[in-house]
């Protein structure tokens, strides 16, 4: 293989058999490993970036390739074949990487060209890697051991050595308006810092808070887990640009290092760029070629079209209609000013997702999509861009294909919790798999560790307690979320998920629609709570008050012109049908159907069993319930509510119904048991 070290470390050798062994298996990415190399993830890092300068996920990618070479040189597999064989889900992005790695296509080798690049890569290995390798195709999972939690709360607290958080940077001019220069200069550099792999940046709602806090630096650093902290003052004057900048040790609330600027507007890029490579180099960070490549970046060569920029910024991260309202201007004129301003298409594409989100009639599909596209002409490599991408493939409800562009976002911007929302949210609800839900909730936590005490905190909590419970902990979902009541007792998801936590304790259905008809009375609009007090009413075949609800549901759905909740038409359906509406249930029913054919989540076969049950097709019912009773990491919910489901009555008589059931039970719990001894391996639970 290429590119080897003449004398390698066990470690090396170790690990590059671990993958070789797991080769084909595109799902095994950097927490698989660590995990099976019995180590954190954090520790993993550290290992390989230290012996071989590359990220983890840059070093798999890397034996996968040169095990690609190999096999194109000695077999007569095509270039499909063996991008399967080594792990690539896609073959365009397997000769993307190729291309990348080698300098050439896969499907050149044997041409003659093959050993003149070889002798070129060979004679440089940093060189070679300027560019930072695509990511494969499997989302980079977190591994347990990256929790910040204490002991005392179930979950396990690890500290890592190269913590570091950006306190807001204080405005020392009297006029107001410059406060969007300076926040943007606080932004500029914890976004450079972040693009870094050995640390552990956290993230700005994390340390918002500490804008006006009279607390000391050794009580913020414990309260934020860190063991550096960046305070900042500084100013805009005409073209100047005045900028006081320390690095403090939390231990011995020491300075370790401190810089004075006094640059011209002009300079900005380069003083952002300084500013995070000397704290990089106080920190004593391994800092990549690839990493400082993406630091050096200039976003823009027009200051005006920057200016544009950070004044958008704020309103733009409220993600309010009027905050997004306000922003789409001030990123509209930064792209007049500068046409090739990727971070700014990028946050446009972002503003009219959000826009658009739950609007049943889409208004900015195509608009998202432009903005997105020309985000990554002008920066493929900008995690901001690939988000853009990735929102827009949400948008389209494509959803699988925005996981590479958040993979690849992470490899850019290793401390995302952008990218790690963005994950957890397609793994709870759209690619349904919680056991990557719980490991990117965790992420989520760790990353925005600092925000106790405030609602944003309470809505991380929120987060973790429903993947918790998703997963069966239901003990460990009622602590956290106790805790995001204790942050934010007016939390407005939180009643809602803790009754139904209570519920899979107790079974208690009559007790599950009190608490939620309490919390429907004290706001109508909630219309998640509206259908699952219609669906508990639906489960006891009280169909006049199921309608009721149902009803209230339908209109409000119609009147907003919302697009929720597609997988409950079939209930609704069949409530219809026994109130006597049949043409309404016809309606219903055939959107359901139209549903299942398009979902492509781990859920599809369970929707075609009840589709199948009320068209009476018992046998293809039960047929696609084993389809499902295969599947893995489907929501504990399932458990608790499938054979409370009138639509599966139908099925009950059948001789496979019991067998098949209880095969999905045990399912749930072996894929229980597994994530549970990961946890408990790494001290987590």
């Amino acid at each position: 293989m290429s590119n080897e070290l003449s004398n390698k470390s066990t470690f090396i050798e170790q690990a590059e058999a671990i993958i070789l062994e797991n080769l084909a298996n595109e799902q095994f990415g950097v927490s698989e490993l660590a995990e099976a190399m019995h180590m954190s993830r954090s520790n993993l890092l550290r290992k390989i970036k230290k012996q071989t300068k590359l990220s983890a996920s840059q070093f798999i990618r890397q034996i996968r390739l040169q095990e690609a070479m190999t096999l194109l040189k000695e077999t007569s597999s095509t270039v499909s074949e063996i991008s399967y064989q080594v792990g690539f889900g896609s073959t365009s992005y397997f000769i993307k990487c190729f291309r990348e790695q080698y300098g050439f296509p896969p499907g050149e080798v044997g041409k003659g060209i093959v050993a003149i690049e070889k002798e070129k890569t060979q004679t440089n290995f940093l060189k070679r890697y300027r560019w930072p390798i695509i990511a494969t195709t499997t989302i980079v999972l977190i591994v347990a051991s990256y929790l910040l939690f204490k002991k005392k709360d179930a979950i396990g607290q690890l500290e890592i050595e190269k913590s570091i958080a950006i306190l807001p940077f204080k405005n020392e001019s009297s006029d107001s308006t410059n406060l969007y220069f300076v926040n943007g200069l606080m932004e500029s550099a914890l976004y450079n810092l972040q693009k870094i792999e050995d640390l552990r940046v956290i993230s700005r709602t994390s340390v918002e808070k500490y804008r006006k806090t009279d607390k000391g630096i050794p009580e913020i650093a414990k309260e934020l887990n860190v063991n550096y902290l960046v305070e900042g003052s500084g100013q805009r004057i005409g073209n100047q640009v005045l900028l006081n900048i320390q690095l403090i040790e939390a231990s011995s609330d020491t300075p370790i290092w401190v810089e004075q600027y006094n640059q011209e507007v002009v300079d900005i890029f380069a003083l952002q760029n300084d500013v995070a490579k000397k704290i990089a180099d106080a920190i004593e960070a391994v800092v990549t070629p690839a990493e400082l490549e993406q630091i050096g970046k200039k976003p823009t060569e027009n200051l005006l079209a920057y200016d544009y920029y950070l004044q958008a910024l704020e309103p733009y991260l409220s993600r309010t209609k009027e905050g997004l309202d306000k922003a789409i201007p001030l990123f509209q004129k930064a792209v007049e000013q500068d046409s090739q301003f990727a971070l700014a298409y990028a946050n446009l594409a972002i503003s009219y997702y959000y826009l658009d989100i739950f609007q049943q009639q889409k208004q900015y599909t195509e608009v998202i999509n432009n903005y997105a596209d020309k985000a990554l002409l002008y920066d493929s490599k900008n995690d901001i861009s690939l988000i853009s991408k990735a929102l827009y493939y949400m948008h389209t409800e494509e959803y699988r294909l925005a996981l590479p562009h958040l993979e690849k976002a992470l490899e850019y911007n290793p401390n995302s919790a952008a990218v790690v929302q963005v994950l957890s949210r397609l793994y709870s609800i759209y690619i349904p798999d919680t056991g990557k839900y719980l490991k990117n909730a965790l992420m989520g936590v760790q990353l925005d560790v600092g925000v106790s005490d405030s609602v944003a905190q309470s809505f991380i909590y929120l987060d973790l307690s429903n993947a918790l419970a998703q997963n069966g902990f239901i003990k460990k979902a009622m602590i956290y979320i106790d805790k995001t009541l204790d942050y934010d007792s007016k939390n407005f998801y939180a009643p809602h998920l803790k009754a139904f936590i209570k519920y899979a304790i107790n079974q208690d259905i009559e007790e599950l629609k009190k608490v939620l008809e309490k919390e429907f009375e004290k706001d109508s609009t909630r219309l998640d709570i509206l259908q699952d007090i219609a669906k508990l009413y639906y489960f006891q075949e009280d169909h006049e008050r199921a309608y009721v609800y149902y009803e209230k549901f339908v209109k409000a759905k119609r009147e907003n012109g919302l697009n929720i909740y597609p997988q409950e038409d079939a209930k609704i359906a069949l409530v219809y049908k026994k109130m006597g509406f049949e043409e309404r249930a016809s309606h219903f029913f055939n959107a359901y159907a139209n549903y299942c054919e398009r979902d492509k989540s781990i859920y599809k076969s369970a929707s075609m069993a009840l589709k199948y049950a009320y068209e009476g097709n018992i046998e293809l019912g039960i047929e696609q319930l084993k389809v499902f009773a295969s599947q893995d990491h489907y929501q504990y919910w399932i458990l608790l509510f499938i054979e409370k489901d009138p639509l599966m009555k139908p099925l009950k008589g059948h001789p496979d119904y019991k067998a098949t059931i209880k095969k999905i039970k045990d399912k749930f719990w072996e894929n229980h048991a597994e994530l549970k001894k990961t946890l408990e391996e790494n001290k987590l639970i």
